[in-house]
């Protein structure tokens, strides 16, 4: 059974008053992806210490149930909020290679068309408010929780993609922590929700939340960091449905986004706000051009 109406709230947007917008993944899935042909590189700005080895098990290792267990549903369909598992308390995972990872510490990047295969495997069609002409793709390298660099993908409106890479350059140069960075496939947009996802992304074609306005996603106009980190919050729901244990704003976790941190300044500068300045609700992932 198709799940959307449960789907539709972490990729966060557009009401009056924000209503949130946050959409339910699950964890990522393995893709072959070659970047396009155009790379540029500049020099970093921090130096880079070598990442520590160890001969014993992983510490960045991801647990094996990751995205397998399914939650019990609520009345409106989300999953019941149930207490962060201890191996998600304190989450720093390794990132999942699915472009080759930069060759060296400096901050590189791509913006270009969507490349066909990864057109296919996102939720763009034809009923999209956006043509393909207005979106663009990009990539970036980025700090992994795994204390290495990573190459990361996502499809952003084309008219912001140069200032959506100058805002993920200086996450890089800060060795702010990014899990996972990728384009959402539609069956991950309709699956039952595991309330542990924690996907970085933008474009997701699909309607706001409880109207029949198209989300910020769904124009690449909307960016949600670490949802894991920094979960949505309304009343007594919670997305993702596990994440209850980063409600404490206060503590000082790696990927945590909290106001005058970095990532909050870099999407300020070109004049987008962030979910975490919201009254009527907190989705401390969310950042957008219009504040929904």
């Amino acid at each position: 059974m198709r799940r959307v109406g449960i789907l539709l709230v972490v990729l966060t947007a557009c009401t009056a008053t924000p209503a949130g917008d946050t959409q339910v993944f699950p964890p990522s899935v393995p893709v072959t992806t070659a970047p396009p042909a155009t790379t540029t590189t500049e020099e970093p700005t921090t130096t880079v210490a070598a990442p520590t080895t160890t001969t014993t098990a992983n510490p960045y290792a991801r647990p094996e149930w990751l995205g397998t267990r399914l939650l019990p549903l609520r009345p409106d369909e989300f999953g019941e909020v149930l207490p962060t598992p201890p191996e998600l308390q304190n989450r720093q995972f390794e990132t999942l290679d699915l472009l080759s990872p930069p060759v060296d510490d400096q901050f590189s990047w791509t913006i270009g068309p969507i490349p066909p295969d990864v057109l296919a495997r996102s939720t763009w069609t034809d009923e999209c408010p956006v043509t393909l002409d207005e979106l663009s793709y990009i990539t970036v390298s980025h700090w992994g929780f795994d204390q290495k660099y990573h190459t990361g993908e996502m499809i952003v409106n084309a008219a912001w993609a140069d200032d959506v890479v100058g805002a993920f350059r200086k996450l890089h140069a800060a060795r702010f922590p990014i899990e996972q960075m990728r384009v959402i496939r539609q069956e991950e947009v309709d699956a039952h929700p595991t309330g542990d996802f924690n996907e970085t992304t933008s474009f997701v074609c699909r309607p706001a939340v409880g109207s029949g306005s198209w989300s910020r996603h769904a124009y690449g106009l909307a960016i949600d960091i670490n949802p894991f980190h920094n979960p949505y919050l309304k009343g007594d729901l919670v997305l993702p449905e596990l994440a209850s244990f980063y409600l404490d704003r206060s503590a000082d976790y790696p990927g945590v986004i909290v106001d005058g941190s970095v990532a909050v300044e870099a999407f300020a500068e070109f004049g987008w706000t962030w979910g975490g300045d919201w009254n009527s609700l907190k989705d401390w992932m969310h950042f957008s051009d219009n504040g929904r």
